[in-house]
């Protein structure tokens, strides 16, 4: 596995890194199978073998159902072996999603994170855009409450996973750490990277395989070109790939050394 430093953050992370959202939520998601939640065995399992391979960095949010929940109650889950990347801003229930940015939504979002991961606090907190990016940075004062909760210990890093090309390069101004989508069919966040390299803001990617669709990418060998592609961008820190099945994961994971 290899590792690069994540922006200036201090943290050094597996270049592939591993998503929880089907840890806890498999309705309203854009995947083209329906798939069913994985038992605890089943997850315990990935989690180990996500650490022998290498990865060290877990990306989970509130809006993936019951995900930190369930990271938090694994023993399999073992708190200071990982980079924890969590969200605030968007939250799952009742098969809907609810958005708040405000001050408060923030803190109080960020407070039930820690205690359903059985954590003291988070090494990346990114702000979970519905959509109106620039709204968000500018009228709510995200990065204000992240510098807040920052000074109280509660996270290491503050970012901002938008999409927006516009809504990134605004979050570039004050975000330590940014999460985009780019892959070959869509590279307009090509200049957002620029940007963030010269200033050495960390690149989490996400949605790198079009959340599944691999069958767009025409490609002959798509999982590798892939991954190949983005990770020759050298301000990309981790690719984060959400997958339950221990044969990908295994797969993307030799794709990369390859």
């Amino acid at each position: 596995m290899q590792y690069r430093n994540l922006g200036n953050t201090g943290f050094s992370v597996s270049v592939l890194g591993l998503g929880t959202v089907k840890f806890g939520r498999n309705t309203g998601v854009k995947y083209p199978q329906g798939f069913e939640l994985p038992s605890d065995s089943q997850m315990d399992h990935l989690l180990a073998l996500a650490q022998d391979l290498g990865i060290n960095l877990i990306d989970t949010a509130p809006a993936y159902g019951i995900s930190e929940q369930r990271l938090g109650r694994s023993k399999a889950f073992k708190r200071q072996d990982w980079v924890l990347v969590s969200k605030a801003g968007e939250n799952y229930q009742a098969g809907q999603s609810n958005y708040a940015f405000d001050r408060h939504s923030i803190i109080a979002s960020v407070e039930k994170s820690l205690r359903d991961l059985q954590t003291d606090y988070l090494d990346v907190l990114l702000v979970h855009s519905d959509g109106r990016d620039e709204a968000i940075i500018q009228e709510d004062e995200v990065f204000d409450t992240m510098a807040y909760l920052k000074q109280q210990g509660k996270i290491r890093a503050m970012g901002f996973s938008g999409k927006t090309v516009s809504g990134a390069q605004l979050a570039l101004s004050q975000a330590e750490v940014l999460m985009l989508m780019y892959h070959p069919q869509d590279q307009s966040h090509a200049e957002v990277l620029k940007r963030a390299e010269a200033q050495n803001c960390g690149i989490l990617i996400k949605k790198a395989f079009n959340s599944g669709h691999l069958d767009q990418f025409a490609l002959k060998d798509p999982v590798s070109a892939v991954l190949q592609f983005i990770l020759k961008q050298a301000c990309v820190s981790s690719i984060v790939t959400g997958t339950i099945n221990p044969a990908h994961l295994k797969s993307n994971a030799l794709a990369i050394s390859g």
